[in-house]
């Protein structure tokens, strides 16, 4: 389908079984976020939320809660997006192939925005910030925020829309010291693409003139997070997804989306930042309240009937899962021609996506000799760790496929491949004093951390341990309980982490304790941490704690650790996952919350047929 808007797709899912409407009254204060949790666990519907209480628009959730209603959404659009995608990221496939193409360009021709007129585009109202539905999703939250904005901004010194940037950088309407109204936060990271134009605006010494528009066909959601190969425009993507032109007008030198449901346009001046946040995010804790850009709100607009799409995000998994595997699905097959040798890439989910990377490369510059030790990987690690958003990543496991096959998406199979290749006195290696992501608050400070690669090839080195090994039970000096997690892998409890450096006298007592009851080659790494049964509980449980909580320069130890020629080295990798003190807190649902939108799922209320979790 081609929606031309919003609601054309709501009704769509409807008419389909993909969306239910909610009827009773529900508070934005906590209620909505609460009610889209519990439905998107349930593997729920698109929810359509008729009532937000203090607010006259309707809102809607989770309209990407599943890969597969969002491939409905876009069944009609999906391959041809595909395939211009895959043409930019090697165009020579057109020639190799060019029946298989010969409709992209008929696709290409509906990609261009197209400007249509001046001014406010007609539908529109003049409105407030204050007549948004202010939703706030968790209770230590700074206040409502836009979970699902289209931020735009243009290159000053190229301007137009061919030269804009498309991004999804959360907003927060009210708190703090925003003056209702007047003053939105807006929160972008490093490597966005606002951050060069706004760069530009304040070496010209004016202001960055931005728009945030809300809603609209979903294929403009989606652009706004795509990470689309060089030359693509997220303009162009939106028209080439949507199956439609993107279409716009300038009002007061701000461009305005005729197609969205909400648009607020405003400033931001040099120099101007004021506190923002906290706010419940995407790696399960708060990003805390930190300086960041805040606009001069000039207008705010509204298309009559407008509904305004939001998301919730939390520990994964959330709605924002389904974002990264359409987008994987979509540009899986960018990063292997924007990076010679890698054969897959893979962000892990229930990790917070940036911490955790999964990798196959090639060994291709010996092939006259059986492999040894990882080459080419190292080279493939390095462009990896310096390509876009995948140089937020802390840890890197990469590996080459040789005597069988392996996939990143099997995540024990491939933790399991690696811990059995691993020479873990040659094949660990440390980037220290760098860049990780905003929202990650296990390193040194906002955006600073550090990078840790495992590679490994050839034979398999060493079978893995599936029970907790004797040694790690005879153990003292107060570590304990340990629990197996997966082979190779076993969680030991500790006390509370209370410093650094008291975390390397006891550790380097753990590792002593360790290296005297002797060899323990079946187990390569050893997860310190808070609760032994949790760590151990899920899959997702260890791959959460553990990469979202240890930064690798100051968190990995090692039994019989060694430094030569700047080289670190182990017999044994222990990782500190415990808590620590400086980290954000984790995402906690309110029990009291939970108890009231218990009303929306009883029988009879608009959610009462719903399969429970």
């Amino acid at each position: 389908m081609s929606y031309r808007n919003m609601e054309e797709c709501i009704i769509d899912l409807e008419k389909h079984g993909h969306l239910i409407r909610i009827h009773e009254e529900v508070d934005p204060h906590l209620e909505m976020a609460a009610i889209h949790m519990k439905v998107y666990e349930a593997g729920g519907p698109a929810l359509l939320f008729e009532k937000v209480r203090g607010s006259k628009y309707r809102a809607v959730s989770n309209l990407f809660g599943t890969i597969e209603r969002s491939k409905f959404i876009f069944r009609d659009t999906w391959e041809s997006s595909q395939a211009v995608i895959a043409l930019r990221s090697n165009p020579m496939k057109a020639l190799k192939q060019p029946l298989r193409y010969i409709g992209t360009g008929l696709a290409a021709r509906k990609a261009l925005p197209i400007k249509k007129g001046s001014g406010v585009p007609a539908g529109f109202e003049e409105i407030q910030i204050s007549d948004l539905p202010q939703i706030k999703h968790w209770q230590g939250d700074g206040g409502a925020f836009v979970t699902l904005p289209q931020v735009y901004s243009e290159d000053p010194d190229k301007p137009g829309i061919m030269n804009s940037n498309l991004g999804m950088y959360r907003i927060q309407l009210s708190g703090n010291e925003y003056e209702l109204n007047k003053e939105v936060g807006v929160h972008y990271q490093i490597h966005r693409g606002i951050g060069i134009h706004q760069a530009h605006a304040n070496r010209r010494g004016e202001p960055l003139k931005v728009s945030c528009f809300i809603g609209g066909p979903p294929a403009h959601t989606l652009s706004a997070v795509m990470p689309l190969p060089e030359g693509l425009s997220e303009m162009t993507f939106a028209g080439l997804l949507s199956g439609r032109h993107f279409r716009y007008s300038y009002a007061d030198g701000f461009c305005v989306s005729s197609d969205a449901d909400f648009v607020i346009t405003g400033e931001i001046h040099p120099g101007e930042t004021k506190p923002e946040g906290p706010f419940g995010d995407h790696l399960g804790y708060y990003s805390l309240t930190h300086p960041f850009p805040v606009m001069r709100v000039h207008k705010v607009y509204a298309k009559k009937g407008a509904i305004f799409p939001f998301t919730v995000v939390g520990r994964p998994p959330q709605e924002d899962t389904a974002f990264g595997e359409l987008i994987h699905e979509l540009t899986g097959g960018a990063i292997r021609s924007e990076i010679p040798g890698v054969k897959e890439v893979h962000a892990i989910d229930a990790a917070g996506v940036h911490p955790l990377l999964f990798a196959i490369g090639s060994e291709r510059y010996t092939p006259y000799q059986q492999l040894k030790q990882p080459a080419e990987l190292l080279t493939i690690s390095n462009r990896i760790l310096g390509t876009g958003q995948l140089s937020l990543a802390k840890y890197l496991f990469i590996t080459a496929e040789e005597d069988k096959p392996v996939s990143t998406h099997d995540i024990a199979g491939f933790l399991t491949y690696i811990l059995e290749r691993i020479n873990l006195r040659r094949d660990i290696h440390f980037q220290t004093n760098t860049t990780i992501d905003t929202l990650d608050y296990s390193g040194t400070g906002i955006n600073s951390g550090s990078k840790v690669v495992f590679a490994a090839v050839g034979e398999q080195k060493r079978s893995l341990c599936t029970e907790v090994p004797e040694v790690l039970l005879r153990v003292e000096q107060g570590w304990g309980p340990a629990a197996m997690i997966i082979p190779g892998i076993v969680a030991m409890q500790g006390k509370p982490f209370r410093d650094y450096s008291s975390a390397a006298e006891e550790i380097s007592g753990l590792s002593a304790a360790i290296a005297a009851q002797g060899a323990l080659d079946s187990c390569p790494m050893i997860i310190l941490c808070d609760d032994s049964s949790f760590m151990s509980e899920s899959l997702n449980n260890f791959l959460w704690a553990t990469f979202t909580r240890s930064n690798p320069s100051h968190d990995i130890h090692g039994v019989n650790s060694t430094v030569e020629h700047k080289h670190w080295a182990c017999d044994n990798v222990i990782i500190d996952a415990r808590v620590k003190p400086h980290q954000a807190p984790p995402l906690i649902p309110d029990p009291e919350v939970q108890r009231r939108i218990e009303r929306v799922f009883s029988e009879g209320a608009s959610l009462g047929g719903l399969r429970r979790p």
